[in-house]
């Protein structure tokens, strides 16, 4: 009923939140089975390639025996090809929660043209014919800030979960940098 109210834009702001937000649950489900399998190799003595960790830590071991400094870049080289596949998802969360209000805006504005537009038409005579103009107005704006702020929330739970993994394999890279220094 309430999305009815807000017209098309209603329909659209539900339709991109619920696209959101199952986005950013998919994605911090994601890092969480994610952030065990780093877990788990971060204990572990045995490299498993399926996890990022386990693929830094197999170009630290392949490049072991080179000077510090070239150990040093395909260490960083390694971190930085891990990035885009950890980080995929969560700018669309983001642009999701910035949107809504925004969409809600735009729902907003239109619902005050047809308020007017029936006021140049019939006068203020009849409340009940701004109502509708009014009543997408608001009921936009609700809708707009509904998807906004649990968007908002997920984002910055995907975000530090995915600075989280990145920060291990930054953590273990520098530990097997410290440990090459010293037995040099």
């Amino acid at each position: 009923e309430r999305a009815a109210q807000g017209r098309e834009v209603g329909y659209a702001i539900i339709f991109v939140g619920l696209i959101g937000i199952i986005l950013a649950f998919w994605k911090l489900w994601s890092l969480f089975v994610l952030g065990k399998a780093v877990k788990a190799q971060a204990g572990s003595k045995t490299l498993d390639v399926r996890n990022p960790l386990g693929r830094v830590l197999k170009v630290g071991e392949d490049n072991f025996k080179k000077d510090i400094d070239t150990l040093e870049l395909k260490l960083a080289e390694a971190i930085m090809a891990e990035r885009p596949s950890i980080e995929r998802g969560i700018s669309a969360v983001r642009i999701i929660s910035v949107v809504a209000p925004l969409a809600g805006l735009l729902g907003t504005v239109t619902g005050m043209i047809v308020t007017f537009q029936m006021i140049t038409l019939y006068g203020t005579g009849d409340p009940k014919l701004m109502a509708g103009g009014i009543s997408q107005a608001l009921v936009t704006t609700v809708l707009g800030l509904l998807v906004a702020i649990p968007t908002t929330l997920l984002h910055s739970f995907t975000a530090s979960s995915a600075k989280g993994i990145i920060n291990v394999l930054e953590e273990q890279s520098t530990g097997l940098l410290a440990e090459r220094a010293e037995g040099s």
